[in-house]
């Protein structure tokens, strides 16, 4: 998002910034200018305040850091500003460390002065009128207009009282404050002391509202099936089930009910109709819908009160089983329509369903106490559960043969490290590759396995002969229980890295996964057979299944959906196996979309929260709040905001309302960037090029584009040209970047000292790599500080994120320095992961005793043990795992805090619970707390043990107490307890 500017009148707008990255308006400064925030100039991921002349285009930075709001005093020279950008989650009442607040910055102080430190809530969108304060504020519960005087001394007045919503976004003009509460917009006099709504007609044909198509249903898939004789495949996609025809047929939609959302359809043994889940009734029920697309729907179930996960019908047709978001698993009784808990789980849900062929016998996984998965058998016919694998390994994936009388599953077992031992650098881990092995489970005694080879008996068995021709048999089985742990048996298929086992007649299909990180997965198949070797069926596929008579098998691969003969070998013609998608397309009308999507979202939280009282919260009552709103919505972006403000209630953090099908107005041009801070000089005639980001010279392929060997652009010189055009011949030197990221240009450049320039090739980068690039010179100069300022004892290591890639921050930063005396591991501005456990691991190391060769030093087992003194520094942008370190950090006794108070995140999230055009508002799923029976950090976040704020003004100009702080902390605790090696004991002679 780039500024513009417009008369009010109308007419064409100017463009005022070309940074290629997102901005904001704040406002008109006194002087004409206009004031917007944006991160572009910061070198941490920090908003900033930037002045630009709407003729000239020449800009000036505010001198604050994290400064996103702002009014200027009647001198015009006074700022209030608020300090921090509202943090991301959508919550009420919010008062963890990342609060906005309101502070005061003039031209006679040296630093700015914070205005509302003695409440720990949010003040926000600060307005001056007539020597008074006006803003935003949740003291009383809700964001409402409050006042004080500029110099922040008396308590601040409240002006209006709104309970419900919040008042948002208001604005100041002539003693009168508009802004929105609700769906309404609303005007407070100042001088009449009054509040009113603002009546407002707008003519528009709403285009956003209209009936619209849906061109490539595939890509909101969430659920596939294929028909029991492998003729058809059930899509569910976008909240409707379609039928396709694997041949030239009818292609059928289903489910032709606006504002319904239609999950998980499955279709039923003799292919005439399928089960799927549905909210008609505002609960997810399953419904029987006949396949011909003609007769009426059958509701099955009337009980729902809790998230349900997708259909397994039984191959009878008399039972439905199902897990829920309680962890429980159900038996629908189709005819009776109820429901039977077959099993409950205090430790993970239940998964990997499975039928016997006989109806009877249900097969699936639940989690021991230990964690590790098991496979569970439900005796639908006696009511009796049994477990079939012990709890040693994980169990999983579990179908049954044709006949019934043999289970497979995967199961991982096979622990062969390519690791063989902690010597070597970094102190390398055991890594398991190719864990899962294929194992055969014989439900009868004294039978003989299709793999077992035929010299063992000298003679084909009946069995064995049968075994070739197996049909689908719907017989009652008989399951010998007794023993049964001890007739498994291994498939002959090398342990690999296996997902989603199969069955046929003759085959086995399962999943191979790749260790790359792309992860691609494989369809494999081999036959039942002794002298088998598996064979690689279909490549990049994302998922199969196979059909109910086992004779086909559908992958999804790609955008493209193939239906094949499971023949146990690859397709003959990929291009003849594939399904036709071509003309498929579906109408939505986004208003009855839009009321089933809030209603999802209120639901989805409701299920997925982690507390079940939802924090005490009348749940119903804010959906009868909220719901009448929706019909007033218009485009999708208001939806999320009226999500955003019904999810709030809940006041938890990690509640995101993301993404949709919003209409993108982006033409897919971004701007390419040359890593530099750069000045328009017509005097110089070009660019000035005041800064080149600086970035670790041990990664060459991460420095900025006009630092690269034969380009070297120093500060100082001038980019005269771009492409042969001149730089002062367009409004921004960024014109001539536009669509030039990762394609080479050519510069123009005079050097300071040159009389004549040179050309140059250069290949711009990204905005987001440009950001990095501003991120990798903070982050550089950090480790330089340090270096300097603690005399070469201690090392820096800093985690911008706990995400897989994060964890090479550590191994590139912690293992040069883990010999040092001390350590500053800065988590500031960490914007969370998982990783916390990995990192603490490292860090509770000991050395706990020495290695002395013939020559050399002394060295410490355990390898690269940390034996210094550590400081964690963390601040009000830390958040999540990041917070989860820190706390860590401290309860372990590992050493000081130093910072300011951090997010408050710590109910873990699940973005699991996706509406149908695939936004999602995420929740809040899994609630930490302590031995002490208190919950941590969320909502408040972590108190570092010693408070040093990095102040706006000094930071802006280059400061970090923080940093200093920790530097100077470890070079005390090292002068008085240095840590020196002990030193060897005298050698013993005899």
């Amino acid at each position: 998002r780039e500024i513009y500017v417009m008369p009010l009148a109308g007419g064409r707008p100017r463009r005022l910034t070309f940074d290629g990255e997102s901005s904001r308006v704040v406002g008109w400064a006194p002087d004409g200018r206009v004031a917007y925030a944006t991160r572009h100039y910061s070198t941490l991921p920090n908003t900033q305040m930037v002045l630009v002349h709407p003729e000239t285009l020449d800009i000036e930075r505010v001198p604050l850091e994290q400064a996103s709001q702002a009014a200027w005093g009647a001198d015009g020279k006074t700022l209030f500003f608020t300090r921090l950008s509202k943090q991301g989650s959508s919550t009420k009442r919010y008062k963890g460390g990342t609060a906005e607040t309101l502070w005061r910055f003039g031209p006679k102080t040296s630093e700015a002065i914070p205005l509302t430190a003695n409440y720990t809530g949010t003040s926000r969108d600060p307005m001056v009128w007539n020597g008074r304060l006006y803003f935003a504020s949740d003291r009383d519960g809700t964001m409402n207009l409050w006042a004080m005087d500029t110099n922040g001394g008396a308590k601040p007045q409240q002006l209006t009282r709104h309970r419900g919503f919040d008042v948002l976004r208001p604005a100041l003009s002539e003693g009168r404050i508009v802004y929105q509460w609700g769906a309404d917009l609303r005007v407070y006099d100042i001088g009449e002391e009054t509040d009113r709504k603002i009546g407002i007609t707008l003519p528009s044909d709403f285009d956003q509202t209209r009936e619209k198509w849906i061109e490539k249903p595939i890509d909101y898939l969430t659920a596939l099936d294929l028909s029991p004789d492998g003729d058809r495949v059930a899509v569910t996609t976008r909240g409707n089930v379609f039928i396709l025809p694997t041949k030239p047929g009818r292609r059928i939609h289903l489910t032709r009910n606006p504002g319904t959302r239609y999950r998980g359809a499955r279709f039923s043994a003799d292919g005439k109709s399928l089960v799927a889940l549905s909210d008609a009734t505002g609960e997810f029920e399953f419904y029987r819908l006949p396949a011909n697309g003609i007769d009426p729907a059958k509701k099955l179930s009337a009980d729902g009160k809790v998230f349900r996960y997708f259909p397994v019908p039984s191959p009878d047709g008399k039972f439905v089983a199902y897990r829920d978001k309680n962890y429980e698993l159900w038996l629908l009784d189709v005819a009776g329509g109820k429901s039977r808990r077959i099993a409950r789980s205090e430790n993970y849900n239940f998964s990997w369903l499975s039928w016997s062929p006989d109806s009877r016998w249900l097969a699936y996984v639940v989690a021991a106490e230990n964690s590790n998965d098991r496979i569970h058998l439900h005796d639908v016919k006696k009511m009796v559960d049994s477990p079939v694998t012990s709890d040693r390994y994980d169990s999983y994936s579990p179908t049954w043969s044709s006949d019934g009388r043999f289970l497979y599953f995967l199961s991982d077992r096979n622990f062969e490290s390519l690791v063989t031992s902690p010597w070597g650098p970094r102190q390398p881990e055991p890594f398991f590759d190719r864990t899962t092995q294929i194992f055969e489970l014989s439900l009868v005694k004294k039978q003989r396995s299709p793999f077992q080879p035929k010299e063992d008996l000298g003679e084909d068995r009946p069995e064995a002969a049968k075994s070739k021709t197996q049909k689908v048999d719907t017989k009652p089985l008989r399951i010998d229980l007794d023993g049964i742990a001890a007739r498994i048996s291994l498939v002959p298929v090398p342990a690999g890295n296996y997902t989603t086992l199969s069955a046929t007649d003759k085959h086995l299909y399962f999943v191979s996964r790749s260790t790359t990180k792309k992860r691609t997965r494989t369809l494999q198949a081999i036959r039942r057979d002794a002298e088998a070797k598996p064979v690689t069926v279909l490549s990049d596929i994302k998922s199969f299944r196979v059909s109910g008579n086992r004779k086909k098998v559908l992958a999804h691969k790609d955008d493209n959906l193939h239906v094949f003969d499971a023949s146990g070998s690859a397709p003959k013609s990929l291009s003849k196996s594939r399904v036709s998608l071509s003309g498929w397309r579906m109408s939505v009308d986004p208003t009855t979309e839009w009321r089933q999507m809030f209603v999802d979202a209120w639901r989805m939280e409701r299920d997925y929260f982690y507390d079940p009282n939802l924090h005490g919260v009348d749940w119903k009552e804010v959906l009868e709040r909220h719901l009448p709103l929706v019909d007033r919505v218009t485009d999708r972006a208001e939806l999320n905001d009226l999500i955003s403000q019904m999810v709030g209630e809940l006041e938890a953090l990690h509640i995101y309302v993301r993404g949709g099908d919003h209409r993108d107005a982006d033409d897919g041009v971004s701007i390419g960037q040359l890593g530099a801070v750069l000045r328009r000089d017509a005097d110089r005639g070009g660019y000035v090029v005041e800064h080149v980001y600086r970035t670790d010279p041990d990664l060459p392929d991460q420095v900025s584009p006009l630092s690269k060997p034969g380009v070297e652009v120093e500060a100082g010189a001038v980019i005269e040209s771009i492409d042969g055009v001149s730089t002062l011949a367009v409004d921004h030197i960024n014109v001539l970047l536009r669509n030039k990221s990762g394609r080479k240009v050519l510069c123009s450049v005079r050097d300071p000292r040159a009389k004549a320039p040179r050309r140059v090739i250069v290949e711009p980068v990204s905005s987001s790599r440009a950001a990095d690039l501003r991120y990798d010179q903070w982050e550089y100069t950090r480790r330089l500080a340090v270096e300097k300022s603690g005399k070469g004892k201690v090392g820096y290591v800093h985690l911008r994120a706990m995400g897989r890639t994060n964890i090479a921050e550590w191994a590139r930063h912690y293992y040069p320095v883990f010999q040092r005396q001390g350590l500053v591991i800065d988590v500031r501005h960490n914007r969370g992961g998982n990783i916390d456990s990995w990192i603490l691991e490292k860090l509770l190391r000991k050395a706990w005793f020495y290695w002395k060769p013939r020559v050399g030093k002394p060295y410490w087992n355990m390898q690269y043990a940390f034996r210094g003194h550590l400081v964690v520094l963390c601040n009000e942008k830390t958040a999540s795992d990041g917070e989860a370190f820190t706390e860590g950090f401290r309860r372990l006794g590992m050493g000081r805090v130093i910072g300011t108070r951090t997010w408050g995140g710590e109910i873990w999230l699940s973005i699991n619970n996706r509406l149908v055009d695939r936004g999602y508002a995420s929740a809040a799923q899994t609630g930490v707390y302590g031995p002490e029976r208190e919950w941590l950090i969320e909502g408040h976040g972590v108190d570092p043990d010693v408070v040093v704020d990095n102040l706006p003004h000094a930071t802006f100009r280059g400061g970090d107490a923080q940093l200093d702080a920790a530097v100077k902390h470890l070079l005390e605790k090292i002068k008085k307890d240095p840590r020196p090696v002990p030193r060897p004991p005298k050698y013993r002679k005899r």
